[in-house]
């Protein structure tokens, strides 16, 4: 006898989930609010799609912080060398790029998610076709506990699965589907859940004085959307340790984004938490030595205004300059030591995160410890969950794909070894 599950979301966690259960010869039903499967997956790989990452395990399960015991069995399982393997059996080839990340050789995302929806669909050898219900947003369990609510253009009807895998993402992009409107309804039923935040996002900067709330009229009028490169960030992490990294950020209408400050966002996000605001510290000329950079604050400048004479002998300009007018006095500008150090550090205070529904990815969701070994809520049973859902973060780089798919596939394995033991 055939076997029913029903999965719901239709990203990249979901879609392994039924990949997985398919692969059991389990018939999958996926409904997801979309009109099409993947639609944040798409948009991820606008401007090249990261699939994983290639630096060596031990390097990248850190990457997953305090939560990286929880995840590391999924990712053992089906880690950055599997996702390669399985993006070239979908007849994708994959290359490293000279950072460490793994694309598509042609960059873009919508032939792999194409090749991948096409096999769902196909079946074959035992494997049932793939059935697909877009524009179908689930509501919840019917008055029973038992059977699914799913409400589409033709009013609501109710699905009997035998299983079900929740991959409904976090709260990040909800214009896709992500809004985190799962989270009364798990709550509901026991399962435990750490609140949603802001994950890979930008910041709002601090107040500078009394009457600027943030960026001064000309900052924001001159420099929103400029990009600050090349350029260092040191900055502590979750666990209080301090890290540099180098890379660029943009500044924007009320402060900073950009992948160099989400590599750090989630330390960020728990010192504001924790003491109202945090601080990072801006190495603007990262390729001179503190010396090179004092020998020129130092050196006459005659006539030559300071603007002028940074441009000339450090190559200081633009943004870069801005930012040393925004955040320093003017007797700090006209203090040679002084303007030397905060062009190798130059603190810059933030506030608070940007919104959830503007970050890349959330942090919180259904805890590891309120699920089993196959992610099954304990308080639920035949009841799994995947992907963004769960309580986890990582920076972009190919991280966050990649556990979605790990977990992905542990869920639909889970529900498909439940419903063979039943």
């Amino acid at each position: 006898m055939t076997r029913t599950a029903a999965v719901i979301g239709a990203g990249p966690a979901g879609l392994m989930a039924a990949h997985a259960l398919q692969g059991a010869g389990v018939q999958v039903h996926v409904f997801d609010a979309m009109p099409s499967a993947g639609r944040k997956f798409l948009l991820a790989g606008i401007g090249g799609l990261n699939l994983t990452h290639s630096e060596a395990m031990p390097a990248f399960l850190a990457r997953y912080a305090q939560r990286a015991p929880a995840l590391r069995p999924f990712l053992d399982a089906f880690g950055p060398d599997a996702v390669r393997a399985w993006a070239g059996e979908l007849g994708i080839a994959t290359f490293v790029g000279s950072s460490g990340r793994v694309f598509p050789q042609d960059m873009k995302a919508a032939p792999l998610l194409r090749a991948w929806l096409h096999r769902l669909r196909a079946g074959g050898e035992g494997r049932p076709p793939v059935q697909f219900h877009m524009r179908h947003r689930w509501l919840g369990w019917a008055d029973d506990g038992g059977a699914l609510r799913i409400a589409s253009p033709d009013g609501e009807s109710t699905f009997a699965a035998e299983a079900t895998v929740l991959a409904l993402g976090g709260a990040s992009w909800p214009r896709l589907g992500s809004d985190g409107s799962w989270v009364p309804l798990l709550a509901g039923r026991g399962i435990d859940i750490a609140p949603l935040r802001a994950s890979n996002c930008g910041f709002d900067v601090a107040p500078t004085g009394p009457d600027r709330p943030g960026w001064s009229a000309h900052l924001r009028e001159r420099f929103a959307g400029e990009p600050v490169k090349p350029v260092a960030i040191t900055a502590t992490d979750a666990s209080g340790a301090p890290h540099r990294q180098q890379g660029e950020f943009v500044v924007t209408q009320t402060g900073v984004e950009g992948s160099l400050v989400y590599a750090f966002s989630a330390g960020l996000r728990e010192q504001i938490a924790a003491g109202g605001e945090a601080t990072l510290t801006l190495d603007l000329l990262p390729q001179h030595s503190p010396a090179q950079v004092l020998a020129e604050t130092r050196r006459p400048r005659g006539a030559r205004s300071l603007s002028t004479h940074l441009k000339s002998r450090l190559h200081l300009q633009g943004v870069k300059m801005a930012l040393l007018h925004e955040l320093l006095t003017p007797a700090q500008m006209n203090d040679p030591e002084a303007l030397a150090g905060f062009i190798k550090a130059l603190p810059l205070r933030l506030a608070a995160p940007r919104p959830i529904a503007e970050a890349i990815s959330s942090a919180g969701g259904v805890r590891f410890e309120s699920l089993d070994d196959a992610l099954m809520a304990r308080a639920s049973p035949g009841l799994f969950v995947a992907g963004e859902m769960l309580d986890w973060e990582a920076p972009t780089g190919g991280y966050l794909l990649t556990a979605c798919l790990a977990t992905g596939r542990a869920a639909g394995r889970g529900a498909a070894a439940w419903l063979g033991s039943r």
